[in-house]
């Protein structure tokens, strides 16, 4: 039995040896490029609900790259602090119709008062 486990510890050192030092016809493997973000943000047109749900960051050693992620976040920032001056622009312009639209009203009836009476 002590024989057969030595031959058996033989045999596996060997294999690993082998396939450690001899690798193959190929040699060692290749390093693998870094994967990077290819799944970026459109740069033509503002970012959509979908564009933020397709958005897949690559994995890295500890985590996800830091330049992938800062360049998403940037890019959402952005277009977060554009809309929100668009939506302030366009609720300024609303207040400022209907300021207009309830002076117009409360001249109107005044109007036709004045013009009733001789």
């Amino acid at each position: 039995m002590f024989l057969f486990l030595v031959v058996a510890l033989a045999v596996v050192v060997a294999a690993v040896t082998l396939a450690v030092v001899g690798g193959g016809e190929s040699g060692p493997l290749p390093d693998s490029a870094p994967d990077r973000l290819r799944d970026s943000l459109p740069l033509d047109r503002p970012v959509s609900r979908a564009d933020v749900d397709g958005l897949r960051i690559p994995l890295a050693a500890r985590g996800y790259r830091m330049a992938d992620v800062d360049d998403a976040l940037s890019r959402l920032g952005a277009e977060l602090a554009e809309r929100d001056a668009r939506i302030a622009d366009l609720e300024s312009a609303l207040a400022g119709a209907r300021a207009v639209a309830a002076h117009i009203a409360l001249d109107k009836p005044a109007a036709r008062q004045e013009g009733d009476q001789p």
